[in-house]
């Protein structure tokens, strides 16, 4: 690690994806200011190397910006932002309370506009950066009893979408990182949470309660392996290894499962577009010349 490596800001560091990411920048000898609500949850990745510090992305947006710039005065620049910080919501649409719904969004979506809006002014005044966002599996399926994570994540992923678009210009990169299911904490108690409300006797043999107990077996059994998922997450941020050569993506499908749930995804799009298309194309007032 030296002076002019580069320098990581990442949330949600304390545990999976962010925090397998921050080991993996630090053995490459970059520097990291890892980010969490709770400094003790940092304390091995201090000892590690990294810079700890507390940021909750709930926080108003001053606050976000402040701890910004905190971070970035650590080292004096800042050169890739990782939105890792994020959690599952486990309910059907009607049993979610309205608050529960608006921490689901304010956590996984607010959260990472608000780091994004903080960061890009530094990078504008640097003519290059890289954000990566965190969507899902999620991103392309709706699951039921989980319809505001699904949500989240699609808002995260077209977020991403159109806000790369937005600051090519200014040599700034985006990209929304996909993973399927990995073995992480994700799915323990306190990453995975449920609603105070639960309809049992409504939802007790629907799918949402198959989705539950598929939920339940999948916790600690995932297929992913975190440590080469976040290799791989770095490799596309920094433009090296197994991303070297190849033009930057928008979106990483990361897990043969979103793999597979992606290319299904498409496949139905274009079957259905393909039924509806002479509907679609009905609507345009008659004197419009394509």
């Amino acid at each position: 690690m030296n002076s002019n490596s580069p320098v990581w800001l990442i949330t949600g560091a304390g545990t999976g994806f962010g925090n397998a990411i921050t080991l993996s920048a630090l053995r490459r000898g970059h520097r990291v200011v890892a980010t969490a609500r709770r400094l003790s949850a940092l304390s091995e990745l201090a000892k590690a190397g990294a810079h700890a510090l507390v940021l909750d992305v709930t926080a108003p947006e001053d606050d976000i910006a402040a701890k910004v710039k905190e971070a970035h005065g650590v080292y004096g620049r800042l050169d890739y932002l990782v939105n890792a910080a994020g959690y599952v919501l486990e309910s059907a649409c009607e049993e979610a309370s309205e608050k529960e719904v608006f921490d689901q969004f304010n956590t996984n979506v607010f959260g990472t506009i608000k780091l994004c809006r903080a960061v890009i002014p530094y990078f504008r005044a640097q003519s290059h950066g890289v954000i990566a966002n965190f969507g899902s599996l999620a991103s392309w399926n709706g699951s039921p009893a989980t319809s505001f994570y699904n949500s989240s994540k699609w808002a995260v992923s077209g977020f991403t979408e159109a806000l790369a678009a937005e600051v090519k210009g200014f040599g700034i990169d985006v990209t929304c990182i996909e993973p399927g299911m990995f073995r992480t904490a994700f799915l323990n108690a306190g990453k995975r949470t449920s609603s105070a409300i639960k309809m049992k006797d409504v939802y007790g043999n629907t799918g949402a309660a198959e989705y539950r107990a598929a939920l339940d077996g999948a916790n600690n059994a995932q297929r992913g392996d975190v440590v080469k998922g976040a290799e791989v997450v770095v490799d596309v941020v920094t433009k090296t290894g197994v991303a070297m050569g190849k033009e930057f993506p928008v979106r990483v499908a990361l897990g043969p499962d979103t793999l597979s749930v992606v290319r299904t995804k498409c496949e139905n799009t274009l079957a259905l577009m393909k039924e509806w298309e002479a509907v679609a194309a009905s609507t345009d007032h008659d004197d419009f010349k394509d």
